[in-house]
């Protein structure tokens, strides 16, 4: 029978919150709502947003509505309440002025006899008054007022002296670890130790200073960049195989393209080229500006496979983007190309999947059918996945086993904040494609308010009989009480009604509540050019490219991320004629949503724009774990600790090159970081290799 393992240092941090003191199951309940687990370190790591300095003592006179303040005053008189519902006030006075304090329901009467000269602690409210008192000291006993206190992030029922005494209880049971940074480091930036920085922000007897905050917040980011470190490591490890063509299949296709790469372009494939020859698995996340050309950089690499006798696949979230992929790699790749969806079936699927598995199709373009039982693949030496945020984890890893030893090749047309390539990609290459392809004008942007929409819709018109294609996108399908908005199935009727007298039936309807086909439909007859104007919720975000639209209207633009108005804004601008994107805004338009606006107006670099997006809105979670939000930190906050992640990543991709399983005496302490910050995918990558 194997002996149970010692208990680890960290074990009292990881008992529920019912194990401190004073702490039932009802307050657990309150405290694990507010800290976002039922743990201590839960608890431990709920830090506080901002602190109450009550040290200062202020006088009457200069106290102002809403002000946090400690008064030393003497009581003058008491005015008990004339009815039930009415409160018990406490007339009192430091020598400046009279004043009251207000007490709705328990009136501490033994505290606050008439001639009592005591220390209160509060807020201030209007009229001169200070409606229950948080604390309420003798004058000759300022030791039981709180010098400084923490003001907790709480939840409704939660209050702050519920937290006082379970936090200090926590705070006492953190061990004294050995660091796990390295001394010159801790010295440059003045950081105290682990256990002295919790105790600073959360007991802290005086105002802290940033440093100790700073640290844990580095504590947490370098533990984040060595799990992610890590496994890099495994990914670079694993074993692949080279794939190197001659040539003569991109030489076609490029001939049949009409255009030479950019810089850009032939920058990610030459780095794309390396991976491929290199005897590792790749797994590169090629991201572009909408409209900078990854696919014409995803189909070379895609012809370096077949030059190399083995076969590529290129799946998309959609239909509709697959079906688009498939008319762009059949026009310009020299060999056969297939198309596998759902849509797909009978003899046309038996065909596909016997050219699959015997290796006659070299190329196949395909939705989620790709990764169905079923689908048997002779050779699949790259996967392509395009717009990797509509698909999981899984899927990347469903498509990639489909091969012996597949490179992984992962497009996205959607910009990432520089924050988020450090986090929810860590684990990959990255080649960034930058610019768009020659002969392509910069987009108009314009903003309007919409009560202008008359003016605007006339001069629209004026537009369609020049001959131009219009996207009008709105931000809801049906009617709601709730928001005021707009609709895409009524705006849709105005806009036919109206055009209608002019133009005849030129406007199209597609979003999401319609049936597949109906919107598909939808779709391909505003490419056709069988209507001019197609109104659309956000389906046309991706996947829609039609050259002759030159004209994007957004209504109520205010309501949409940054990063998603700029991938509607680049579904113009796709040819070489010039184009033009409408925001269309509610009156009344407060300083934050005008700035949002008008760095849209200003720049068309996606790259500056997902960053700032990603300030104003949150990124994803790290690892991929959860989709909004804050990184899944909890102890660093993405405006001030930025420059601590980059260092972080630095330090980490440095300190596993040294020591890739963490033996030496640092390396041990960082295990007992990663251990602390439950980066389990990490402790098993250790304890497997």
């Amino acid at each position: 029978m194997k002996a149970p393992e010692p208990p680890t240092p960290l074990a009292p941090l990881f008992e529920p919150l019912t194990s401190l003191g004073g702490v039932g199951e009802a307050l657990s309940t309150l405290i694990a709502r507010a800290a976002g687990g039922e743990r201590v370190v839960d608890l431990l790591f709920h830090l506080p947003d901002s602190y109450i300095d009550r040290r200062v003592r202020r006088r009457i006179r200069d106290m102002g509505p809403g002000e946090m303040g400690t008064l030393e005053v003497e009581v003058v008189g008491i005015e008990p309440p004339a009815t039930r519902r009415q409160p018990t006030k406490v007339r009192v006075t430091d020598g400046s002025e009279f004043a009251e304090l207000v007490f709705f329901n328990r009136y501490p009467t033994g505290r606050l006899p008439v001639g009592a000269k005591v220390l209160v602690s509060g807020k201030w409210g209007e009229g001169r008054q200070m409606p229950h008192p948080d604390f309420i000291v003798p004058a000759d006993r300022p030791d039981m007022l709180p010098a400084v206190e923490p003001v907790w992030p709480l939840t409704a029922g939660l209050f702050g002296y519920h937290l006082r005494k379970p936090v200090a209880e926590a705070v006492g049971r953190v061990p004294e670890l050995e660091e796990w940074h390295n001394g010159p480091l801790l010295k440059r930036e003045g950081w105290p130790s682990f256990r002295e920085a919790l105790v600073t922000v959360q007991t802290p007897p005086l105002p802290p200073g940033p440093d100790a905050a700073r640290r844990l917040a580095y504590d947490e980011l370098f533990a984040d960049q060595v799990a992610l470190a890590l496994l890099r490591r495994r990914v670079r490890a694993r074993p692949g195989r080279a794939l190197k063509g001659d040539g003569r299949l991109r030489q076609e296709a490029l001939s049949r393209f009409g255009h030479t790469p950019t810089d850009a372009q032939r920058a990610a494939l030459a780095e794309i080229d390396e991976d491929l020859a290199s005897p590792r698995r790749m797994l590169r996340l090629l991201q572009g500006d909408v409209g900078a050309g990854k696919t014409l950089v995803a189909t070379l690499a895609m012809l370096t496979a077949v030059e190399s006798g083995a076969q590529a696949a290129l799946m998309a979230p959609t239909e509709l983007l697959a079906r688009q992929h498939h008319r762009t790699l059949s026009r310009i790749c020299p060999v056969p190309v297939e198309l596998l969806t759902g849509s797909v079936t009978g003899r046309a699927r038996a065909r596909v999947l016997g050219g699959l598995a015997d290796g006659s199709v070299p190329i196949v373009v395909g939705t989620h059918a790709l990764i169905q039982e079923g689908v048997e693949f002779q050779d699949l030496a790259l996967a392509v996945i395009d717009e990797q945020h509509r698909f999981g984890v899984e899927h990347r890893l469903s498509i990639g086993a489909k091969g012996e030893a597949t490179d992984v090749l992962v497009m996205t047309a959607t910009p990432i904040p520089r924050t988020v390539l450090l986090t929810q990609w860590g684990e990959m290459q990255t080649s960034r494609l930058a610019g768009k392809p020659a002969g392509r004008q910069p987009i108009r942007t314009t903003i309007h308010s919409l009560s202008t929409l008359v003016d605007i819709v006339e001069a629209l018109r004026r537009k369609l009989e020049d001959g131009a294609r219009i996207y009008w996108v709105c931000p809801l399908v049906e009617e709601s009480e709730m928001i005021d908005l707009a609709n895409a199935e009524a705006r849709f009727a105005e806009l036919t009604q109206y055009l209608g007298q002019y133009l005849g039936p030129v406007v199209g309807l597609a979003h999401g509540r319609q049936d597949s086909a109906v919107r598909e439909a939808a779709l391909i007859d505003f490419a056709a050019g069988r209507t001019k104007v197609l109104v659309a919720t956000t389906v046309i975000e991706v996947g829609v490219d039609v050259p002759e639209a030159t004209v994007m209207v957004v209504e109520h633009a205010e309501r949409f991320g940054l990063a998603q108005l700029h991938q509607l804004r680049g579904r113009v601008g796709r040819g070489s004629a010039q184009s033009f994107c409408l925001l269309l805004h509610a009156d009344g338009l407060n300083e934050t949503a005008r700035r949002r606006l008008s760095l849209l107006r200003d720049t068309e670099d996606g790259f500056v724009i997902a960053d700032e997006d990603f300030r104003l809105r949150g990124g994803g979670d790290l690892l991929g774990t959860r989709q909004s939000g804050q990184p899944g930190w909890r102890l660093a906050l993405i405006d001030r600790d930025e420059d601590l992640l980059h260092m972080a990543g630095r330090d980490a991709e440095l300190l596993v090159q040294k020591d890739p399983k963490l033996e030496t005496a640092r390396g041990k302490a960082v295990r007992m970081l990663l251990a602390l910050f439950e980066k389990r995918a990490a402790v098993r990558t250790l304890q497997s290799g």
